[in-house]
């Protein structure tokens, strides 16, 4: 009866393993016996823990969920906050992982999971070099802090040419997503040249053909979009010699287009704010409605730029404020590229465009900001 009793209580454990779930992740972490294991999600920006796996007292493992057809997951394993392994699965993958505590694993069953692997593998491999160069500036001479550098450009160019290869290699894999978006810090993206918005966009185009309907391809899509408008405004600057200010040509909140080289006044003080910042609501009122009542006839415009995703929002606060100057939002947020064009690292910002030239304004209070225009304007 025991020994029944033992293989009824096996079957049952089999079946409980096996059923529910399209996808199965199985395997074994050395060293981690009765261990927790978090499951986590790739969601563009964030992640995501749908779950937590339990090993055995041999570290084995076992994990069912279910992937929607044609929308593979990049999935992660992490034990505490070391990632023990990375995974691209589609519908139907039937995974084994074998890995230890420190972060090392092999992958079987999954091609795209194993490619990930490479990826990773070659990335952390690059960073490492550029680490252990950068380290010996320190103290080093000025000679030798030239040639640091020169070795550090060097490890770059040659890390971003394998990575080009990759992605024209590989264009029909999500793993060239995860590419794309690599960093060597948070200022600096590998794929930093304006030129780059091409490859985006042709890869996310071969993408679109297999994953349609892939959340990392529309993320992918809305990026090269973004990267283009950047590249087409820069070509708009280098090819226009004679402009004195970059030009913008943004929606009002009828929709309508306005152009800031064709704005008719004398001083125009170009404004980016964030309608989601309640200071910076208040400025409106309080220092710049003041100001352009004043100084409106006498030939003084505001362009005024809203950096939101929120479009119907900065329409509320535009319209309940009564703001009559010029109010303009393409909805970007901060991937707008009218930041790009010019150069703004932190809101809110100014710049006054006066006699054909622009100069940078900083914004400190209202009683400068007041007799700057003012002294402009009594020059005329």
């Amino acid at each position: 009866m025991k020994n029944y009793n033992t293989a009824v209580i096996c079957i049952v454990a089999a079946f409980l393993v096996s059923c529910g779930g399209n996808v199965r992740i199985s395997g074994v972490v050395s060293g981690a016996p009765h261990d927790t294991l978090a499951v986590k999600l790739l969601d563009i920006n964030s992640w995501s823990v749908p779950d937590t796996i339990e090993t055995d007292a041999s570290g084995r493992f076992a994990y069912r969920m279910d992937i929607a057809k044609g929308q593979p997951e990049f999935v992660y394993l992490f034990r505490g906050e070391t990632k023990i392994a990375s995974l691209l699965l589609h519908k139907g993958d039937r995974v084994r992982v074998e890995a230890d505590t420190s972060g090392n694993y092999s992958v079987e069953g999954s091609e795209e999971s194993v490619r990930l692997q490479e990826v990773e593998r070659s990335f952390s491999a690059f960073l490492s070099e550029m680490r252990r160069t950068y380290a010996r500036s320190e103290g080093a001479s000025e000679a030798e802090l030239e040639e640091i550098n020169r070795e550090l450009s060097r490890q770059y160019t040659d890390y971003y040419r394998k990575a080009v290869k990759y992605v024209a290699s590989n264009p029909y894999s999500l793993t060239v997503v995860p590419v794309f978006f690599q960093k060597v810090n948070d200022g600096f993206p590998v794929f930093s040249r304006p030129t780059d918005a091409l490859q985006f966009r042709v890869i996310c185009d071969s993408l679109k053909t297999v994953y349609p309907d892939s959340k990392y391809v529309k993320s992918l899509e809305k990026e090269a979009a973004r990267r283009l408008d950047a590249m087409k405004l820069s070509d708009r600057i280098a090819s226009a010699e004679s402009a004195s200010f970059p030009d913008l040509e943004l929606p009002s909140i009828n929709g309508r287009k306005v152009k800031l080289s064709e704005v008719d006044a004398k001083v125009i003080l170009v404004h980016f704010w964030a309608p989601s910042q309640t200071g910076q609501v208040l400025f409106n009122t309080e220092s710049l409605k003041p100001l352009y009542d004043e100084y409106h006839k006498s030939g003084f415009e505001i362009y005024s730029v809203a950096v939101d995703t929120d479009k119907a929002a900065w329409a509320t606060i535009v319209k309940n404020q009564g703001l009559e100057w010029i109010n303009v939002c393409d909805g970007l947020g901060t991937m707008s590229p009218s930041l790009t064009l010019y150069n703004v690292g932190g809101l809110p910002v100014s710049f006054l465009i006066s006699d054909g030239e622009m100069v940078t304004l900083d914004v400190a209070d209202d009683a400068s900001l007041r007799k700057f225009i003012a002294g402009k304007l009594k020059r005329r």
